[in-house]
This record gives structure tokens, C-alpha cells and sequence, in this order.
């Protein structure tokens, strides 16, 4: 199939409620561009009627219109390496389909690669979320950028650019657990950051629970930085040593007082902390062994049980799904 300028990724997840607003406003902003273009939806699993308003608008706007049906949930980040899989562009750009992020920033973004840049992240003006979420995600993102020295600003907003070579480039990648975002800085030789608007959900609830989120820093932290496991091995480091004059010390004032039953509850206290210290090492130890794991399995990221694609060698008015 013949390249385009710009492909646009959604990934959808049980969001039938916004969807059609989703579609008024998307489709006039790219048309507004002047250049040809492709939407690619990938529904991760929808147990909503998602799927069915996808096809509909395929239907109706199939020269432009791509809907890739995943057979189950297999989550955001596959969603939309899925969808790159799938583009045609020369720039792609990422979009949620809760319509937090106006449709209409999309030109801001495509101007921004036009004069030079292979990667476009963004910051959310104005964010319309709670306190609490945005002193978080501002938190995490400092202990982010010190531990990977990946600088993304609103690491949170997935509304963003990438030039086809870095597309290319996170297609050859092959890894279970990543975060595309990140990924993408560390291929870009020339990324900038814009502000762009940020709306309240149009309908529904975030698919992103604070344990999701703590989890999604957590992969972020050990899937591109071995600091935490250095850090680690610095702490026992300086704890042996403490541990070590400890002992000293103690065998000092056995000989010099006798036996001595003080300090006992202190001794207990400073034995558990270095037992939490212990099982913190472990776990964190853990996780790095269980990511080799997953990759040394070699399974499949996800599963496609459609495709809805106009078929090439046809009229763009004779749609056809194929399957995969």
C-alpha cells in the first residue's frame, strides 16, 4: 500500500460512550491538513459495544480507516505497537480516545516535525486532573528522569509525534514490557517537547487505577535503567560496612563492661531493618529476573483476530476485512 504523510493510533478500550465525539472531531482536524492521512484503531479487547461503532466507521470512512480487533486485553502500550505495525505514514502520531487531549492539537504537532524533528512529546496545559494525580505524576517524574535520564516533561500524555524512522526502529524492538514514550527519546536524535490543551474525559472513567500507575513508573524505572539495582548494591555495601563496625564495637564493649542487656530492643529494631532492606533487594532483584524471564519465552505480545482494512486492489469505495 502507498505511503501517506500522517497516521494517527488510537488504541480503544471500552469507550463506546465517546466514541462518536471522537470521530466528529478527529476526522475534520486531519482533513484540515491539507495531506493524506490514515486512522488506525486497535480495539484491546472491548467488552462494550466498541468494537461495533469501530466497524461503522469503517464503513463509512474506509479510504481513510483502518481497525485493527485485538481477541482479547493485552493493554495500552501493545494496543498501539500494534497500530505502528500497521501505519503507512511518515509521521505517526499517538492518540487516547478519551478525548483529553483535543483532537485539534494534531496540526501543532505535525508542524513541529515538519521543521526538523523526529519526535514530538508533549505537555498538558492546564491539566484537569485531580491534586493529588498531578503531584504524583510530577514526583515520578523527577525519580524518573534522575534514575533513566530519559527527560520527558508529562511523561502521562500520549499525544505525540514520531518520524517514520523511529517508527521503523521500535518495530525492530521485540521487548515484553516497555513504554513507548521513552523508547522513542532514546532512538530521536533531534526530540522537543510542546504544550498543548488537556479537556476533562468526555465519558467514562480512567482505565488506570493508582495501582496501574505505580506499576507503569515501576516497568518505566527497570526497563531502561540497572540504577535501582546499583543503588541497591551501594546500600548493602554501606550497610555491611556499618554492620561490620557494629560487631566490633559490641565484641570492644564485651570485653571492656561484660555482658551487657541494654540495647537489646535497639539491636532487634536495626535487625529488622536490615531484614526489610534484605527483602526489598530481593524483590526489586526479582523483578529484573522476571522481565528475563518473560523475554526468554518468546511468546506472541498480543493477538489479532481482525483486521478492517480496505483491500488495495479494489476501489477505496469496496471495503473488505481480512482477516489475520
Amino acid at each position: 500500500m502507498s505511503p501517506v504523510e500522517v497516521s494517527v493510533v488510537i488504541p480503544v478500550y471500552n469507550e463506546e460512550d465517546g466514541l462518536q465525539a471522537l470521530f466528529d472531531r478527529l476526522y475534520p482536524a486531519l482533513d484540515g491538513l491539507g495531506n493524506s492521512y490514515e486512522v488506525i484503531f486497535i480495539n484491546d479487547g472491548s467488552t462494550d459495544r466498541s468494537a461495533a461503532l469501530l466497524a461503522a466507521q469503517f464503513h463509512k470512512r474506509p479510504d481513510v480507516t483502518r481497525v485493527v480487533l485485538f481477541n482479547g486485553n493485552f493493554g495500552q502500550h501493545m494496543a498501539i505497537l500494534a497500530g505502528f505495525e500497521h501505519t503507512r505514514g511518515r509521521i505517526v502520531i499517538t492518540l487516547d480516545a478519551d478525548l483529553q487531549n483535543p483532537p485539534e492539537e494534531i496540526p501543532r504537532l505535525v508542524e513541529a516535525m515538519r521543521a526538523g524533528h523526529d519526535y514530538v512529546g508533549t505537555i498538558r496545559r492546564q491539566r484537569n486532573d485531580t491534586a493529588f494525580r498531578r503531584y504524583a505524576s510530577r514526583a515520578m517524574n523527577r525519580l524518573r528522569e534522575r534514575i533513566t535520564k530519559i527527560r520527558m516533561t508529562d511523561q502521562g500524555c500520549m499525544l505525540r509525534a514520531y518520524d517514520r524512522n523511529v517508527i521503523d526502529t521500535i518495530n525492530a524492538c521485540r521487548e515484553v514490557n516497555t513504554f513507548i514514550p521513552a523508547l522513542a527519546y532514546t532512538f530521536a536524535s533531534n526530540p522537543i517537547e510542546i504544550e498543548v490543551g488537556h479537556e476533562q474525559r468526555h465519558a467514562g472513567e480512567s482505565k488506570y487505577s493508582l495501582y496501574q500507575l505505580i506499576r507503569l513508573n515501576f516497568d518505566l524505572v527497570t526497563g531502561f535503567s540497572i540504577v535501582p539495582l546499583q543503588w541497591f548494591s551501594a546500600i548493602g555495601t554501606i550497610l555491611s560496612l556499618f554492620s561490620g563496625v557494629l560487631v566490633v564495637v559490641l565484641l570492644v564493649r564485651r570485653f571492656l563492661f561484660g555482658s551487657e542487656v541494654q540495647g537489646v530492643f535497639t539491636l532487634f529494631a536495626m535487625n529488622f531493618f536490615l531484614i526489610g532492606i534484605l527483602l526489598f533487594g530481593l524483590g526489586l532483584l526479582g523483578e529484573y529476573v522476571g522481565r528475563i524471564y518473560q523475554e526468554v519465552r518468546d511468546r506472541p505480545r498480543y493477538r489479532i483476530k481482525a483486521v478492517l482494512e480496505a483491500d488495495p486492489a479494489r476501489a477505496a469505495s469496496a471495503p473488505a476485512q481480512v482477516e489475520r
